[in-house]
């Protein structure tokens, strides 16, 4: 199937701002970019390109003081399978995981691991870590936290998610990832465009989203404690510890978003576009 995805930000600034933009497909799926019209400004000089510390594509640029409107859109190609899951799959022992996936059973900035320990042994101690864990842990995140944009708030933690029992996909993720690394399953956070494809649609506008992989029996899993059930037509944008390495946007300096679309739907096939 053939996926379309997009956003165009509006930013509003008094002076010059140096910005940081996550909004690129990753890497690992560019070659099933169909087409694309990178992401660009209306005026001013183009973006330049680069990648961060864990492989995604960054793009830098100075804002003008004004509103500057940045837009992207793209079509890439999907299975249009689900999530790969492997019920069986093992935990790896933190002395065998691999040195570059160390990091991600570490805390960090969202997920207190230290402070969550003791309620992720209590909770989870009992179930043989691997897959089975890891759900059990997503069933739990999804169970406790009550979703709610109105109260969404940029630097909820993971154990102030769990106290206040609300938050939004990134509260959802951060609770769950930090659960599973406290059980030793490395955990990363992932930022991405995921639509209504194959589930009800949603009435709230499309906003970009966020799940997590966990590392286990020596592969990456996808996991979605915000949705808990697999789904079709996920397209990563950056991974990371967690949002604050991924942020869609970042200034160097106050801005006001006054625009802010995301586009992530199916595009219908013909029977000829299917033939060939």
């Amino acid at each position: 199937m053939r996926i379309r995805y997009g956003c165009e930000l509006g930013l509003l600034v008094t002076q010059p701002t140096p910005a940081l933009c996550l909004v690129d497909v990753h890497p690992d799926r560019r070659n099933d970019v169909l087409e694309e019209q990178p992401l660009h400004r209306e005026s001013g000089l183009p973006l330049k390109v680069g990648y961060d510390a864990f492989g995604n594509i960054l793009q830098r640029c100075m804002l003008a003081p004004g509103e500057t409107f940045l837009r992207l859109s793209g079509t890439v190609r999907d299975t249009g399978e689900l999530d790969t899951r492997d019920v069986e799959a093992p935990a790896v022992a933190p002395i065998d995981v691999p040195d570059d996936i160390a990091i991600f059973l570490k805390g960090s900035r969202y997920c207190e691991t230290d402070e969550m320990a003791a309620l992720a042994w209590s909770t989870f101690g009992h179930l043989p870590p691997g897959a089975c864990m890891v759900q059990a842990i997503c069933d739990f995140a999804h169970e406790r936290l009550a979703f709610d944009y109105q109260r969404a708030r940029s630097t909820r933690t993971a154990l102030q998610a769990y106290h206040e029992r609300t938050g939004v996909c990134r509260d959802f993720t951060h609770l769950a990832i930090t659960l599973c690394r406290a059980m030793n399953i490395p955990a990363r956070y992932v930022n991405g465009y995921l639509g209504d494809i194959g589930v009800p649609p949603d009435p709230a506008p499309m906003d970009f989203n966020a799940w997590f992989e966990v590392y286990l029996g020596g592969k990456w899993y996808t996991f979605d404690a915000r949705h808990n059930q697999r789904r079709i037509g996920r397209i990563v944008i950056a991974r990371g510890r967690d949002a604050c390495d991924v942020p869609m946007l970042h200034t160097f300096g106050p801005h006001i978003l006054k625009t802010f679309r995301v586009i992530t739907e199916g595009i219908k096939e013909t029977a000829l576009e299917r033939a060939a």
